[in-house]
């Protein structure tokens, strides 16, 4: 019996879930991964993707669980497997929808301080690329420098173009064309760290609706943004 698992909205690591719950927005942490191939105990999966990425490392987390999984592991991209999601993709045997795409670039993050500062930063960037393209040089057979050059250009990839290069295994057929809910975008961690402070013991209903209307606030003005 197959199970399924659906990799919807923005990738987030564990302790980050809750918000994402209490603003009704969907997300994927590696936990909700790992407990789901738990149940699945050996047997095929589904992996559903359409998600515009997010964390890195919990991204990295994800495709470690699928690849290490002693079941087979089909993987159906139905909307959008970018950045982070794009290296979840890479997990497993893949189709895509003829409709849907894949985006892989560039990892990115914030920093502050000296130019010392933002000469480490700039080489933990460039460590962080190499790490990610090893999914993509696995997957396709690529070099390191031809996976690092398709990040850099942050490659769009319709469902055609991602078969050509080996990054999926095949265009899917109707049958696997089964939708789920649309990607999200990823909250800045400054917001993250002042809502877990300000959040804390019991609210009533309006202190709950104050806040949730300060991230739609964010979401409006474009401040919370699809990250790998």
């Amino acid at each position: 019996m197959k199970s399924r698992i659906d990799i919807i909205g923005t990738i987030v690591p564990n302790d980050d879930v809750w918000i994402y719950d209490w603003l009704e927005m969907d997300c994927t942490s590696p936990k909700m991964v790992n407990e789901a191939l738990l149940k699945a105990a050996g047997n095929d999966i589904d992996v559903y993707i359409n998600s515009g990425g997010g964390d890195v490392f919990s991204g990295s987390e994800i495709y470690s669980a699928l690849r290490a999984y002693t079941g087979r592991v089909n993987i159906h991209i139905v909307g959008v497997a970018a950045s982070a999601a794009s290296v979840v993709a890479c997990a497993g045997h893949s189709d895509i929808s003829p409709t849907a795409m894949m985006m892989v670039h560039n990892v990115s993050s914030g920093a502050r301080g000296d130019y010392h500062a933002m000469d480490k930063e700039s080489e933990i960037l460039q460590q962080a690329n190499k790490a990610v393209s090893m999914a993509y040089e696995t997957k396709c057979g690529i070099s390191e420098q031809e996976a690092l050059k398709m990040m850099d250009r942050e490659s769009w990839l319709t469902a055609k173009e991602a078969v050509e290069l080996g990054l999926v295994d095949e265009i899917a057929e109707s049958k696997n064309l089964q939708l789920v809910a649309a990607a999200g975008g990823v909250i800045p961690r400054a917001v993250i760290d002042k809502l877990r402070n300000e959040i804390k013991g019991p609210m009533n209903k309006a202190t709950l609706d104050l806040e949730k209307g300060k991230l739609n606030l964010l979401k409006l003005k474009g401040e919370i943004k699809n990250e790998i």
